[in-house]
């Protein structure tokens, strides 16, 4: 099901339609500042599960989040007053910063490492739904295999419809990576140049 949804002004009613449905443990699109994302509760495992399905990965390449303010990022992760600094500093931003775990994180969205990849994109929508779902969602590009990133909710929606529960309309979004900063042991280490300013990383002598 397509539900447009104005970018700027969304209308309180229609975001907690949305929530709803991924508190039913089902799979939407959604928007993000960087693009549209498939997603899920992060503490539905079978949700999940359908989304690796979906997207032909395996499940040993865990999944980044999106959290809902800062307040959620250190309940998920454990945040060091230096890292803390930089999350208020460049969130919410088109940036995926990676952290180590906290026990409340899915066991199955942790990496060997025990970290995890949280972002809190400067999307109105994006972040109205995850303060309204109460948890973190998914965050994982639309994008099956090695093919491009759809931009288009409509060509989405065409394909992938039958397999979701929900597309979230909130117009064309030019694809674009988010970039993705590991700051576990407070070292930040550029892993991945994306959108966004990342000139103090690479000061920093990340590569």
């Amino acid at each position: 099901m397509l539900l447009e949804i104005d970018p700027e002004r969304p209308r309180p009613r229609q975001i907690n339609k949305v929530a709803d449905v991924l508190r039913r443990g089902e799979i939407i699109v959604y928007p993000t500042d960087t693009c549209y994302g498939i997603g899920a509760d992060i503490f539905n495992k079978k949700a999940i599960g359908r989304i690796y399905q979906i997207k032909g990965l395996h499940k040993s390449s865990p999944f980044s989040f999106v959290c809902a303010d800062l307040r959620d990022i250190s309940k998920y992760a454990f945040v060091t007053d230096y890292a803390y600094r930089i999350l208020r500093r460049f969130l919410p931003g088109p940036y995926t910063f990676i952290l180590q775990g906290s026990r409340e994180v899915p066991k199955m969205m942790l990496t060997k490492r025990h970290t995890v990849g949280i972002r809190i994109p400067a999307h109105p929508v994006c972040e109205a739904i995850a303060e309204a779902l109460g948890n973190p969602l998914i965050s994982t590009s639309a994008v099956i295999g090695d093919g491009p990133v759809w931009s288009d909710p409509k060509e989405i929606n065409e394909v992938l419809g039958k397999r979701l529960a929900l597309v979230v309309d909130c117009g064309i979004i030019p694809a674009v990576p988010s970039s993705v900063i590991s700051l576990v042991n407070d070292e930040p280490l550029l892993l991945r140049k994306g959108k966004g300013d990342v000139s103090t990383f690479v000061e920093n002598g990340s590569s």
